[in-house]
């Protein structure tokens, strides 16, 4: 197999898959406590009797299916199903609001959508008369959908049963079928971040996801023994990347977790050798760690402390090429049984061999807090326009600086304005009906990445922000919001925050606490506090988190240090738009809608007023009237 030239389809590589490794696990699903197996052969069946029930509802070749809801074997049969017949299968968010998935489903003029459960059905029959080529609404999860009867309201096992008769009726259309789709034909239509502007959809073909997952195959190989766990948004393309394209390619297992809540205890089960999570998952397993440590004895915190000091030299003996010596080696090994493999049990990493990060940068701290671990964490860089990845560590070369070194198969270059660019198989089709956006990106084979970035003396990918985030300073030096950021998000009693500086004198900042461990920071030191926004606005709670903006500080350019900060009154959500599904920060969107914070950190007030429209998650709307303190550090400037 050549590197990135994958031959054929990913549905003709689930045939392959079935022929020669039919009775092997293909998928589990934990239901009611219990994993419910998959084999190859029941999988190919699926697939193909799903397919051929979207044939008799008179789906065709080139039309657009789409998928909403948490991650299911229904969910990639019904996308390998589509794919089968030349459809174009797109993923949707399942904490899309209805008016996101109104826009997605417009754009891509979906004619059916597979539908999780009754709160996902609920959502597209609110929107249906604003979408006339919709048709159909197949759902797989039928509790409470008994008594409805809207029109083209479909269970998934009455199109397998329609798709089985015809299979039966015609048992050579289906394999006919999935003969005439080529590589080079479109298979995905995959939703990008948003971070500017609305979200495009991005045409990624066979050959563009078989020739990533070949590419990776090559730096990282799996087997068909690993384990893999499939838990975030499958409308994401890293999910994407695992789940549906190396899974096919491989044959490994995919497991699919029986509620959100429940992954940390199914991951524990399983023990995947291989996981992919976007930085604000690592983020969040570092601050639970911080968190269950400190809620621990005092002893026990020694021994956590001592232990992650021991690692954290071996981590940096790795990271500058060094060989640790005898005496560290053995202590390292002393603090793997006193400490680090009992937080890795519980964390479900016990097995795990390659880690990987991705979407967004990870903040140093984090990034040596696994290594220091012993979890091999690799960044990765790519986007959804190179079906997921292009950049990638190598084992024993690995900086938490960069991105790594480019895949085999894939050029990457450096634009004279410091744009990153990237060429290869790899690279997307174009936009979905956008040409002019296609034109914009994609420049005599490049596709343009609108990120900033430099190799350094060694050959690693070095990602600096987004081009238009990176900023001057007044004194002229260069400025990354997202650096600072990602090391004010180390601390575990801070969610979210963003950064300003450019145009401004100096550099502030506003912060959104976390709240589930701030409020048991606060329960422990006996605070009592009703809301969130009480919370933040605590004097108690300001000298926390200011603590940590001043170790920051400490570790940054003067001209970079935080002058004045603010804790939000609410947390930066999805929903109201302040984050990508991918919980990527809309910077300019923030910077609009929070303009009067913003020139409050700038002014020479020790408050702002706030008087705000919140929305509920029951959809009741409040208006919000407060006071937010305005933080000044000394010694920054």
């Amino acid at each position: 197999m050549s590197i990135g030239s994958v031959d054929g389809s990913l549905p003709g590589l689930l045939r392959q898959q079935a022929a020669s490794r039919g009775d092997h696990i293909a998928m589990r699903e934990k239901e009611f406590g219990i994993w419910q197996r998959i084999t190859w052969s029941e999988y190919e069946r699926r697939v193909r009797h799903f397919a051929l029930g979207l044939r008799e509802l008179g789906l065709e070749k080139g039309d657009r299916i789409a998928m909403v809801g948490d991650n299911r074997p229904e969910w990639v049969i019904a996308e390998l199903a589509a794919q089968s017949l030349g459809a174009l299968p797109l993923g949707l968010y399942q904490d899309a609001v209805a008016a996101e998935l109104e826009y997605l489903l417009g754009a891509s003029g979906a004619r059916v959508v597979v539908a999780e459960d009754q709160e996902q059905v609920d959502k597209v029959l609110e929107i249906r008369e604003a979408l006339p080529r919709l048709e159909y609404i197949i759902y797989y999860d039928p509790r409470g959908l008994g008594p409805y009867a809207a029109p083209g309201l479909l269970a998934f096992p009455e199109v397998e049963r329609r798709g089985a008769e015809r299979d039966q009726a015609m048992p050579h259309e289906y394999a006919a079928s999935v003969a005439t789709v080529r590589g080079e034909d479109p298979a995905l239509l995959c939703s990008t971040s948003g971070t500017t502007s609305k979200p495009k959809l991005a045409v990624l073909s066979h050959a563009n996801l078989l020739s990533m997952a070949d590419q990776l195959q090559e730096v990282d190989p799996m087997t068909a023994g690993d384990e893999f766990v499939s838990f975030l948004p499958l409308a994401w393309i890293g999910e994407q990347m695992m789940t549906v394209s190396r899974h096919v390619l491989v044959g490994f297992p995919v497991n699919f977790p029986e509620e959100p809540g429940t992954v940390r205890q199914d991951l524990r089960e399983i023990g995947p050798r291989v996981m992919f999570s976007p930085p604000r998952i690592w983020e969040n397993l570092v601050s639970e760690v911080q968190v269950m440590v400190e809620d621990t004895t005092p002893l026990k915190r020694r021994v956590q402390a001592w232990a992650m000091r021991v690692g954290g030299d071996t981590a940096d003996d790795a990271f500058e090429g060094r060989s640790s010596g005898a005496w560290r080696r053995v202590r390292r090994g002393i603090a793997e049984v006193v400490a680090m493999r009992p937080i890795k049990n519980q964390l479900g990493l016990t097995r795990l061999r390659d880690a990987y990060t991705g979407g967004a940068a990870l903040g140093p701290d984090v990034f040596r807090f696994f290594h220091a671990l012993g979890v091999n964490l690799k960044q990765i860089y790519g986007q959804t326009e190179v079906a997921g990845i292009s950049a990638l560590h190598r084992d024993g070369d690995i900086r938490y600086q960069t991105v790594g070194e480019p895949l085999p198969g894939t050029d990457i270059k450096v634009a004279e304005d410091g744009e990153i660019l990237t060429r290869g198989p790899v690279v997307f089709e174009g936009y979905f009906e956008n040409p002019e956006a296609t034109r914009e990106t994609l420049v005599d084979g490049w596709l343009h990445s609108g990120d900033a970035g430099y190799f350094d003396g060694e050959g690693h990918l070095v990602v600096v922000d987004r081009l238009k985030d990176v900023m001057l300073l007044a004194d002229g030096t260069t400025f990354s919001p997202q650096f600072i950021e990602n090391l004010l998000k180390f601390s575990p009693y801070v969610s979210e925050a963003v950064v300003f500086g450019g145009e401004h004198p100096y550099v502030a900042g506003i912060i959104a606490i976390d709240f589930e461990n701030a409020g048991q920071w606060a329960e422990r030191h006996q605070l009592a506090y009703t809301t969130f926004t009480d919370l933040s606005q605590k004097g108690e709670v300001y000298d926390l988190v200011k603590a940590h903006v001043e170790s920051v500080n400490a570790d940054v350019p003067e001209a970079a240090r935080i002058r004045r900060f603010l804790l939000l009154h609410k947390e930066l959500h999805a929903d109201d738009a302040e984050l990508t599904r991918t919980r990527k920060v809309r910077r300019r969107f923030i910077a609009e809608r929070f303009e009067p914070l913003i020139a409050a950190l700038y002014g020479d007030d020790d408050s702002v007023a706030v008087d705000m429209e919140i929305t509920y998650q029951d959809g009741r709307t409040a208006n919000v009237k407060h006071d937010l303190r305005i933080e000044r550090l000394s010694g920054a400037g």
